[in-house]
């Protein structure tokens, strides 16, 4: 049996044969795949002479099919459907998704966006998993290796090559302290940030904050008492002490009244932040992926826009 070089074939030849095959009328197979009378004969000629068979036979009564053509035309018709498919699949469907997606985030996240986002999950994609995972060194590797879909980051944050982000929401620093702080209603300086004990929050557990990295930039440096990677243990130790904090507005605004705190702005030159999602370029064209993306910056626009709006 001879194979068949499938870099040799014109693929674009499948449409015609089919219709061909199927109207057993060259002018109406001509007409269906938009080609002129003598351009769809010159087709039968090269099939017949690729396939090695005469395909259609005129008779008295038109054109009928050889045997050959028999047998292909049914499995003609589902190749081209499969084909079409592959190249133009059908609109994604969240509600039909059966599947498990990863996101590395801290407990702001967790906290803020992710209520919000199940329960949107619950009415358009039931079958949806979130896996929340904390945040690691290796998170890129991880996403390039399929172990990792999603990180929430900021718009500072480096990202190596091959990563991918876009914008979901925008917040800004806010300086956190209990009601009652002997700076709670005073005006505040650089030099009282610097002087009043801090508690840091570091995600990745190793004690670095950009924070301190803009602060030694401006020649001024502070004590961090407590570090931790959860920002609500932040909250919890300004509520029970003079320790401040300096983190999300609108992570801090959700727990102002639970925890105690009151919220200043900060002496800071800057205290803008842009939310970002991360994710690897491998996965750009993961449609699920694009789907939940959308989803969570509906969600994060909805409540930083929210949180905004009651400062």
């Amino acid at each position: 049996m001879r194979d068949t070089n499938l870099a040799g074939i014109d693929l674009n030849l499948l449409p015609p044969l089919e219709a061909l095959l199927r109207l057993r009328n060259v002018t109406y197979a001509a007409a269906e795949v938009g080609l002129s009378q003598p351009a769809m004969s010159r087709t039968l000629a090269r099939l017949r002479h690729l396939l090695g068979d005469p395909l259609l036979v005129r008779t008295g009564a038109g054109y009928v099919l050889t045997p050959r053509s028999r047998d292909l035309l049914p499995a003609l018709g589902a190749a081209l459907e499969d084909l079409r498919g592959l190249l133009h699949p059908p609109a994604f469907d969240p509600a039909g998704a059966r599947s498990t997606v990863r996101i590395a985030c801290s407990d702001t996240q967790a906290i803020l966006l992710m209520p919000a986002v199940m329960a949107r999950l619950a009415r358009e994609a039931p079958g949806l998993d979130l896996h929340l995972v904390p945040y690691s060194a290796d998170m890129i590797p991880r996403m390039a290796a399929g172990r990792l879909d999603l990180a929430f980051a900021l718009a500072t944050t480096p990202l190596p090559p091959g990563a991918r982000s876009e914008a979901i929401a925008q917040d800004r620093l806010v300086m956190v302290m209990r009601r009652g702080h002997p700076l709670a209603d005073m005006p505040l300086s650089i030099a009282d940030y610097a002087v009043v004990d801090h508690a840091g929050i570091a995600i990745l557990g190793d004690g670095l904050s950009d924070l301190d990295a803009a602060l030694a930039a401006s020649g001024i440096s502070r004590r961090i008492a407590v570090v931790t990677p959860h920002f609500t243990a932040a909250l919890a130790a300004v509520a029970a002490t003079d320790l401040v904090s300096t983190l999300s507005h609108a992570f801090a605004s959700r727990f102002a009244a639970p925890f105690g705190l009151v919220l200043r702005e900060p002496p800071l030159p800057e205290t803008a932040m842009t939310i970002t999602l991360v994710w690897s370029h491998l996965r750009a064209g993961d449609r699920l992926l694009v789907w939940l993306r959308g989803l969570i910056r509906d969600v994060a626009a909805t409540l930083h826009h929210e949180a905004a709006a009651t400062a």
